[in-house]
C-alpha cells in the first residue's frame, strides 16, 4: 500500500486557459470584465475578493485602453484568462504595434493613468505585469495575480 505523500497530486480542476475576443467598442469593457468573473466562478477558482476586485479592475483598465487607443489599427481585440494553482493570469491582445508606457502621475490630467494604476494593483496583489509583442506585430498586455493575498 503507498503512503499518501508517494501519491501523485491530480492537476486543479480549475486549471486551464480560456480566450475570448470582443469588438473594440466601449461595450466590450463591461462584457470582458463580467466574463472574466463569471469564468472564475464557473470554474471554481478559489480567488480571494480583494485580489478578484483587483483583477476585474486590470481587465477593464487593459480593454478600455485597447478600445481608446488600439481600434482604429485593431478593430477587434482577445481578452486570456490562464489559471494555474496558485495565480491567475489575463492578457489582452490588439494589432496595434504601439507599446504604451505607464505615466506618472498628473493630478491636472483627466485620463492616461490606466497603466500606472495596472502595474499598481499588480504590485501591491504580488503579481507581475508587462507588455510584449505579437508575431503579427500587435502586443499582449498582461497580468498575473496570485489567488491568495502574498503575506
Amino acid at each position: 500500500m503507498e503512503s499518501l505523500g508517494s501519491v501523485p497530486a491530480d492537476p486543479v480542476s480549475y486549471e486551464g486557459v480560456w480566450r475570448f475576443t470582443a469588438p473594440a467598442v466601449d461595450a466590450s469593457v463591461p462584457r470582458a470584465r463580467h466574463a472574466v468573473r463569471d469564468l472564475l466562478g464557473r470554474q471554481g477558482v478559489p480567488i480571494e475578493d480583494d485580489i478578484l476586485q483587483g483583477l476585474l479592475l486590470i481587465v477593464s483598465e487593459l480593454v478600455t485602453n485597447a478600445v481608446k487607443h488600439a481600434a482604429l489599427l485593431s478593430p477587434e481585440l482577445a481578452v486570456e484568462v490562464a489559471i494555474a494553482a496558485d495565480w491567475v493570469r489575463v492578457s489582452v491582445e490588439d494589432n496595434h504595434p504601439y507599446r504604451p508606457t505607464a505615466l506618472e502621475t498628473d493630478y491636472a490630467q483627466t485620463g492616461g493613468r490606466g497603466l500606472l494604476l495596472v502595474k499598481v494593483v499588480t504590485a501591491e496583489a504580488g503579481g507581475t505585469c508587462d507588455v510584449e509583442h505579437t508575431a503579427s506585430g500587435g502586443k499582449i498586455i498582461w497580468a498575473a495575480l496570485p489567488l491568495k493575498t502574498q503575506l
